[in-house]
């Protein structure tokens, strides 16, 4: 875990690997709650018996967006910024789904800070990398460039 306390001190990291998350894994529960959170109930996620007689993968995958939406969670694992007023995200450059995650896999996040700088109103906007791995592949599940911005 690494914690900044100062946009100086997030600046002067640009260009490093800021770390790697835990290992956490994906259940048919947490789809199925992803799924009803979002309307998205296509069967090669939440029909376990189609997706497993169906499926070109054997059994139901993980949204794109469910494997995007878990870069938050995983990032508080990778690092902190005390002494912040507020944190926002702001957007994502590009994203990419790159290999399906299976449900029972297991994801961790790894993260780069790509760049750092002041925008208007004094925030600093964060740019980072993020490479979501699942474990046993060699290919990751996806890569986000996302934007944060953080007022100090």
């Amino acid at each position: 875990m690494r914690t900044f306390t100062s946009a100086q001190q997030i600046t002067a990291a640009v260009g490093e690997d800021l770390g790697t998350s835990d290992w956490m894994q994906i259940t048919q529960d947490r789809v199925n709650t992803f799924a009803d959170a979002t309307g998205d109930q296509q069967w090669i996620h939440v029909d376990v018996e189609r997706a497993k007689k169906e499926s070109p993968f054997g059994g139901p995958i993980a949204h794109g967006y469910l494997s995007l939406s878990l870069i938050p969670v995983l990032t508080w694992q990778i690092y902190t910024i005390e002494n912040a007023k507020l944190g926002i995200n702001y957007g994502s450059n590009k994203v990419r789904f790159i290999n399906p995650v299976e449900v029972g896999s297991h994801v961790r996040l790894q993260t780069t800070l790509t760049s750092a700088e002041e925008v208007s109103g004094g925030a600093l906007q964060i740019v980072a990398t993020n490479t979501l791995h699942i474990e046993g592949e060699d290919k990751p599940a996806l890569i986000a460039e996302t934007i944060s911005r953080v007022l100090f």
